[in-house]
């Protein structure tokens, strides 16, 4: 299952707690909540691009499956980790005490980071 596309933030839980959780300050997190962020994903085999847009932030972070990378974090930091690939529609990485899973259903990309007992989940669609 290829993960390339543009996919657009359709909704999104725990926002606010979880971003306070990681240290960004309230200025952000309240800039932040109601933009609806794009994301471009370019699947090649195992190397993946994914960029996202919130508003006039850009983030890109690019990986091969399986192999140590430095992505770059919400935060602005950056943290070394290695994405692995769960099934053929699941990826997943553990970086600086925050696991991150995205996962492709169809259209739709579930994305859920998780620090601590705080889950944050967000949803978008292909577009």
């Amino acid at each position: 299952m290829s993960f390339t596309g543009k996919y657009e933030l359709q909704s999104h839980e725990n926002f606010e707690p979880f971003m306070k959780a990681l240290g960004l300050p309230d200025d952000q997190i309240q800039k932040g909540k109601d933009i609806k962020s794009v994301s471009e994903i370019v699947q090649n085999g195992n190397k993946f691009k994914i960029t996202v847009t919130t508003g006039s932030k850009v983030m890109t972070n690019e990986f091969t499956i399986g192999e140590e990378c430095e992505l770059e974090l919400l935060t602005g930091e950056k943290a070394k980790t290695v994405v692995n690939m769960e099934g053929n529609n699941k990826l997943v990485a553990n970086l600086k005490g925050l696991k991150s899973v995205t996962e492709l259903n169809g259209d739709t990309i579930i994305h859920t980071m998780t620090k601590g007992d705080l889950t944050y989940k967000r949803i978008s669609k292909r577009i």
